[in-house]
């Protein structure tokens, strides 16, 4: 018959390299960092990828790290006979799992069959025809597609607009790292992709956090526990309720909030029991609109300080040089009191 078969196996043992360890240089290795970097990355996403697809296929929990450690301890001994970075194989997993495989038995045994081939059966596998090969692998191909997915992608918000046309951002983040991972490189293309996943991440977070945090008197709106607060003081007294982090993405809507506190304040009440983090931008936006109030003789107190925001702002003195420790109280309860003991008003 005249057909094209599979590229032909070699037979037999590999040899042990030796020379790995005799002949090193760091200067051999140099050349070779980037193309290492970008395999163990790309290894590391098809392997995961891969145990995700077994995840919903089996309804199991791989555990990525011991994944990712076992597969690193295989690349590592593979290389010492001269064998090239492997990783998890979608479809060879797929076809496992709809043989029967469901358990860490069956990717052994398959080793092990592997091994055996490799030894005795080497020329008769070389045999068999690519065109079978690339029918099994399309047929697998088809059936790993995330039907669900596709279905639902009518029904995604559309948060993206480009003139009179809308877009869900997942949908445009889909369809960008399909096309740059048939057209051009997978593992820039995952790259990509996350990078875009993480900045429409982190403006919905901002403007999340902008939208739940507001500034203000007691008069308009009350917490539960300040529903107690002196009706005197209502007037006087402006709560700011940070809901959410502070970061970057966030600091433009928490300075346009700050803005809206009128100079006849006398007090800042900030509420910061769910502002769980701040970064670094945050961190200044917080120091300027401390800053502007003061140098308007309005005071500023914390309730509710947490962990973190509490280490960033003692890095850089906001506490106690801005706001001294009498200025930061657990509970609201606690601040109401310093409030009566401490605060004149009209």
């Amino acid at each position: 018959l005249d057909y094209r078969p599979i590229p032909e196996i070699p037979q037999g043992l590999p040899e042990f390299k030796s020379e790995i360890f005799t002949n090193f240089t760091l200067g051999s290795l140099t050349p070779y960092i980037f193309t290492a970097l970008t395999l163990a990355l790309l290894g590391a996403i098809d392997s995961l990828l891969t145990s995700i697809v077994a995840d919903n296929m089996t309804k199991t929990k791989h555990k990525p790290n011991k994944e990712l450690v076992g597969q690193g301890i295989g690349n590592s001994i593979a290389s010492l006979f001269g064998g090239i970075p492997g990783a998890g194989a979608t479809i060879r997993t797929v076809v496992n799992i709809n043989s029967g495989g469901k358990t860490k038995l069956s990717g052994m045994i398959a080793g092990l069959l592997l091994f055996i081939i490799l030894l005795a059966l080497a020329p008769i596998a070389s045999r068999i025809p690519a065109a079978v090969l690339a029918g099994i692998l399309i047929t697998v191909g088809i059936g790993v597609m995330d039907y669900k997915g596709l279905k639902a992608i009518p029904y995604l918000p559309k948060d993206v607009k480009i003139g009179p046309l809308k877009f869900s951002m997942e949908v445009v983040i889909m369809i960008t790292v399909l096309a740059l991972s048939t057209f051009w490189n997978l593992v820039y293309a995952v790259g990509i992709g996350l990078v875009i996943a993480s900045l429409m991440f982190m403006k919905k977070i901002g403007d999340l956090t902008a939208e739940r945090s507001d500034v203000k008197t007691l008069k308009e709106e009350a917490w539960s526990d300040e529903m107690n607060f002196p009706e005197e003081y209502k007037e006087e007294v402006f709560i700011k309720h940070l809901k959410g982090p502070l970061f970057f993405g966030s600091t433009s809507e928490f300075q346009a909030l700050a803005n809206q506190i009128p100079a006849t304040a006398k007090e800042v009440v900030m509420r910061l029991d769910r502002m769980q983090y701040m970064d670094q931008s945050g961190l200044y936006a917080m120091e300027d609109m401390i800053q502007d109030l003061r140098t308007k003789g309005i005071e500023v107190l914390f309730v509710g300080l947490l962990e973190q925001p509490r280490y960033m702002m003692e890095r850089i003195d906001i506490i106690p040089d801005f706001i001294p420790e009498e200025h930061i109280f657990e509970t609201f309860e606690d601040c109401i009191k310093w409030i009566k003991a401490n605060v004149d008003h009209n």
